[in-house]
């Protein structure tokens, strides 16, 4: 295609807005990588044989799973400790108030981590950052195992919160390095699930151990798994950042829409050969004569730059805020947020109220009643992963193979109602002494669902929207969602001691209701307002845009 050509399609047709694209290939002819089902692949992969996209498929997984089980302990030593707190209270001379601020410390740690960690990462490496985290954790859990007062809890929440600021920006970005549009959701949920599943198994252990064992136990168990794990990252773990042209999406885009203009699609040979599945059209690409294949010791030194990001480390650090003005992003920072909201009111009221009257659980049964959220995430993961990512694929076929980020949004249906169904089984059972089914199978439950399935749907939304900003965008979205978490844990003992626990209840579900059902105003208007943002878009993604602190 002519420079002339291409130049006449974009200005004359080429009028998407930012996050519409060509998913899938209804008539078999477009000349262009795909995957099975004519499913088109996004990003393309490159001919460079150190691409990520170009691994074998084996390669890809593995690197995932190793990223998967980071991320699970990192969010298991942040949120084990919620059986310990009635002998904590006893032992530290404390209150459930006091607990409850080292909760929301926690958040603080994890919030402000994200603002650093993120440009750190890109201008060292990945791999750097998620091993300089491994050794933070086995600080914090060195420090925590030594508590022998509140403020020194206090001090572990914080450089906990520090350790594990990567997975909740960072793992996302390398799930972006290693799968393709139409998987994201699979990747995204799963990263989610550890979140979550850390969160939810970590005090199921700690309760167990802490009947067993000195309670500082916990912390020894921790430094026994991480040290291992460190030893993972070092030699097996690899870089994930590779940088690709600048436009190449939308080089991509007008390539399709010119073979559907001109009606001339590309050889039928050519066609059915990337028809075949991944692994058999990224491997067979031929390999860049000045690209050699890295060897293993450069695979795996200590910080990588080679595919750095060119900006200055304070323009990466303060991009974020830039976006603040794209409602797409802010929405899906407030929805993920509110998830913080219903996680808060479990940790911080479990101990309360199992512990006591008319349940009088020990230390570990305790622990076990988290397994209701576990659960539930993990069907939600199912929900939020493959169910969302096939019912895109379905969307697309049924518009011309034209996929628009809002369709993702029509499955936030299913976990507004249970969650908001949710709240009112554990707030609600709880106050009146139900039996223990209620408040942990239904309510945590259906809250696991929601959370492990919402959170999905919602950050992939905001990085379809504007591919180009998929870092900053959830570098901002994680940003306000740990600041609301931190506000809530704060509040949720004074408000619940205001207003007692049925009262809380009611708000919590009409919030719910009303933050989760806000998704309806994106499906009708999110389309608008993405033509509405797209040369607001075009200006920021510019890599150059905001750049004052580089030297000359």
């Amino acid at each position: 295609m002519s420079d002339q050509e291409k130049q006449q399609i974009t200005h004359d047709d080429f009028n998407f807005p930012p996050g519409t694209v060509h998913l899938v290939d209804m008539h078999s002819s477009l000349d262009v990588k795909k995957g099975e089902g004519n499913i088109i692949l996004h990003p393309q992969p490159s001919s460079n044989v150190n691409d990520p996209l170009r691994w074998s498929k084996t390669k890809r997984n593995f690197q995932f799973a190793l990223l998967w089980f980071w991320s699970f302990m990192l969010a298991l030593n942040l949120n084990f400790m919620t059986p310990l707190f009635s002998d904590w209270i006893v032992e530290f001379h404390t209150t459930y108030s006091e607990l409850g601020v080292a909760v929301a410390l926690g958040y603080l740690g994890l919030g402000v981590g994200v603002l650093f960690i993120q440009p750190t990462a890109l201008k060292l490496g990945k791999v750097f950052v998620y091993r300089l985290g491994t050794i933070l954790a086995i600080v914090a859990c060195a420090m925590g195992s030594q508590s022998s007062n509140i403020g020194y809890f206090h001090a572990f929440r914080i450089l906990a919160g520090l350790a594990a600021s990567p997975v909740d920006t960072l793992v996302e970005i390398s799930a972006n390095d290693l799968f393709f549009h139409h998987e994201r959701s699979t990747a995204f949920s799963s990263l989610i699930l550890a979140l979550y599943g850390g969160t939810d198994l970590g005090p199921v252990a700690a309760g167990y151990i802490a009947d067993s064992m000195d309670w500082s136990w916990c912390y020894y168990i921790l430094i026994i798994i991480f040290v291992p794990l460190l030893v993972l990252q070092f030699f097996w773990m690899e870089e994930t950042t590779f940088r690709r042209p600048t436009g190449e999406e939308e080089h991509l885009e007008e390539e399709i829409l010119f073979q559907i203009k001109s009606q001339e699609p590309g050889q039928s040979v050519a066609s059915r050969e990337q028809k075949d599945n991944i692994e058999v059209v990224v491997d067979s690409s031929s390999d860049d004569e000045d690209q050699a294949k890295l060897t293993y010791w450069q695979k795996h030194k200590l910080y990588h730059t080679e595919h750095n990001d060119t900006r200055s480390w304070l323009s990466i650090f303060v991009k974020p805020l830039y976006l603040v003005t794209f409602p797409a992003v802010v929405w899906s920072g407030m929805i993920y947020g509110f998830q913080m909201f219903w996680l808060s009111l479990t940790v911080n009221t479990q101990s309360e109220i199992y512990s006591g009257a008319p349940y009088n659980f020990s230390v570990n049964n305790v622990g076990l009643t988290t397994l209701g959220l576990f659960v539930g995430s993990v069907v939600g993961m199912f929900y939020g992963g493959p169910f969302v990512d096939w019912f895109a694929i379905k969307m697309a076929k049924r518009n011309n193979g034209i996929l628009e980020p809002e369709h993702r949004l029509h499955t936030m249906l299913v976990p507004t109602i249970l969650n908001a169904a949710g709240i009112l089984a554990y707030g609600l059972g709880s106050y009146y002494g139900s039996h223990w089914a209620i408040s942990v199978v239904l309510g945590l439950g259906f809250m696991g669902f929601a959370m492990g399935s919402s959170g999905a749907i919602c950050l992939v939304y905001a990085v379809e929207c504007y591919e180009k900003l998929a870092s900053e965008s959830l570098v901002l979205i994680l940003f306000i969602r740990n600041m609301i978490g931190m506000g809530f844990s704060f509040a949720i003992s004074p408000w619940i001691d205001a207003q007692g626990l049925m009262k809380t209840t009611f708000t919590m579900f009409a919030l719910s209701v009303f933050v989760n059902g806000s998704y309806l105003l994106m499906i009708w208007k999110g389309k608008a307002i993405r033509r509405w943002s797209k040369a607001r878009y075009e200006k920021v993604s510019v890599p150059s845009y905001g750049e004052m602190f580089k030297r000359n």
